[in-house]
């Protein structure tokens, strides 16, 4: 049993939603996002909000009922929120700058990496080891986070990479003599 499929998705005000078949589109403050999801599934709007139910007493429909529930709370609280995720940069000379729509990382390379930022996606670089990544789309802000890490992913001996915020490296003890 769904323990996260059973709550109804809570529509705050100045969204809308428009139920299609197993459409659902959201528009908001923040801008549109539309979701298709599974035919196992059935999607119904009333007053408490969006709410999800299996179309039959499967397996694969209840497993799709919380991922279904999941995705149409992902693009609600995108519209009218938007999502953010902050990488840190740590190690000497690790540096990050905005250039237009390009993001300029200097990761200890011979060279400078340049990132240019996909459309819908919003960088910030509030110091010179800080990225924040915001956006309406969960998917697309945590690929861009993921991308921009895995440049230089933080190592295990002295802990230099690019992090998620909060990220907890394990350390490794160095060679002995």
């Amino acid at each position: 049993m769904s323990r996260i499929g059973k709550r109804p998705v809570v529509v705050p005000q100045g969204v809308e939603i428009n139920l299609s078949g197993h459409n659902i589109a959201a528009k908001g403050p923040k801008g549109e996002l539309a979701v298709t999801l599974s035919e196992l599934v059935k999607v119904a709007q009333d007053d408490e909000g969006v709410t999800v139910t299996p179309a039959d007493k499967t397996q694969a429909a209840r497993s799709h009922w919380g991922l279904s529930r999941s995705m149409v709370q992902n693009i609600v609280t995108g519209v009218s929120e938007g999502f953010s995720r902050k990488l840190v940069l740590q190690g000497v000379g690790y540096r990050a700058q905005m250039q237009g729509k390009t993001l300029k990382l200097s990761l200890g390379f011979s060279h400078d990496i340049d990132f240019s930022v996909p459309e819908g996606i919003a960088v910030e670089c509030p110091s010179q080891t800080e990225i924040v990544i915001s956006g309406i789309d969960k998917q697309q802000v945590g690929q861009v986070a993921s991308e921009i890490r895995s440049y230089r992913p933080p190592e295990p001996y002295k802990g230099k990479g690019v992090r998620y915020e909060g990220e907890y490296v394990f350390r490794k003890e160095g060679k002995k003599k």
